[in-house]
């Protein structure tokens, strides 16, 4: 008898089912008994033991289904170790929850943090396999998340929407685009929707590059201009402010986000009309694309490979096109950030993409 848990952590995105369905259909015809135990919202079923026991038939029908049918919270990694408001240590309660359930192997899906708690679970000794999910596309040790692309997909209809009506009223756009730490999925939807400008964590940017660039269009006679701002992006001031610095600042910030403060710029220096469009969690909702499902189905099966082979404390990663085994230890709490001097964001500048750098 295989007993397997299987939990989803963190944000949601469109291709969670799919990868629980990919796991369950790997281990199908193994020629064993199998149980399959699903703890709700993530880790916090795991800590207070809110599960329920599913069969094959609950995975049926949910490739293509958005979201996750176990449900999800955060729970945050640096508070793992701190006991609840009852006094209950969560580490100890989870480990008690999975022995309790004489559980095989416990598969977590996740990103960054939920990546993190899993390697402290494998620390402890558990049976864990992670698999990598996150439309920021961020975790360091696999060329691409689960989400990134379904979620690029909508960030770039939205910037490919907004050009239409930017062109007829000659006005300058602003699409904010998820990324709060890192630009990969603001970048890809900008060169992908044709933007003019695009701004990423990585990248601090200086207003002028930004008013020189819209400038230089409308001198052109380009009557509209199109900026893919990440949530994260930065200016050049405040990315030499220290950590505080920028707290405190934040506080005092009469702007929702960086993207009205780079319109509310804009407009003052060049007088010109500013309109912000803000998908925001649009970006993680709807099923998931074609390859998003192929994706998940290989990771899946991967992960269904490794449990029958008694192998684990791994993330199941995409390596140069092949799924991977990677070493949880070896990368848990690395951050995957775009390099500014990779191929990418040269041949970007090539055809014109201005980074406000």
């Amino acid at each position: 008898m295989l007993r397997i848990g299987m939990l989803t952590s963190g944000g949601d995105c469109q291709a969670l089912n799919a990868a629980m369905r990919g796991v369950v259909k790997g281990l199908e015809h193994c020629g064993q008994d199998l149980e399959f135990y699903g703890f709700f919202d993530g880790y916090k079923g795991l800590i207070y033991s809110d599960y329920r026991l599913l069969t094959p038939r609950d995975f049926s029908g949910i490739l293509t289904k958005g979201g996750t049918i176990l449900g999800t919270s955060r729970q945050p990694f640096k508070l793992m170790r701190v006991p609840d408001e009852n006094g209950l240590d969560k580490v100890e309660a989870m480990k008690q929850t999975y022995y309790k359930l004489n559980l095989n192997c416990l598969v977590i899906l996740g990103g960054n943090g939920t990546q993190k708690t899993a390697n402290l679970l494998r620390e402890e000794g558990l049976n864990i396999i992670h698999l990598p999910k996150t439309i920021d596309n961020d975790i360091w040790g696999t060329d691409i998340t689960f989400g990134f692309q379904s979620a690029l997909n909508i960030a770039t209809d939205t910037i490919d929407y907004i050009h239409t009506t930017a062109a007829s009223h000659n006005r300058v756009f602003i699409v904010e685009i998820m990324g709060h730490k890192v630009g990969w999925l603001p970048l890809h939807a900008g060169i992908a929707g044709g933007a003019d400008i695009v701004l990423i964590p990585e990248i601090p940017y200086d207003i002028d590059k930004v008013i020189e660039a819209i400038d230089k269009r409308t001198q052109q006679g380009k009557g509209f201009t199109i900026l893919a701002v990440a949530e994260g992006a930065i200016s050049r001031e405040d990315a030499e402010l220290s950590k505080k610095e920028r707290k405190d600042k934040a506080k005092k910030n009469k702007y929702p986000s960086v993207s009205y403060e780079v319109a509310a710029l804009v407009e003052e220096r060049t007088g010109r009309e500013v309109r912000v469009t803000v998908p925001g969690h649009m970006q993680r909702g709807g099923s998931p694309c074609p390859y998003d499902r192929v994706l998940c189905t290989r990771l899946g099966a991967s992960a269904a490979k490794a449990i029958l082979e008694g192998d684990f404390g791994y993330m199941i990663g995409m390596v140069n096109g092949e799924t991977k085994r990677v070493p949880l230890q070896d990368v848990a709490g690395k951050l995957k950030v775009v390099d500014p001097k990779c191929q990418l964001i040269q041949e970007a500048k090539q055809i014109g993409i201005c980074f406000g750098d």
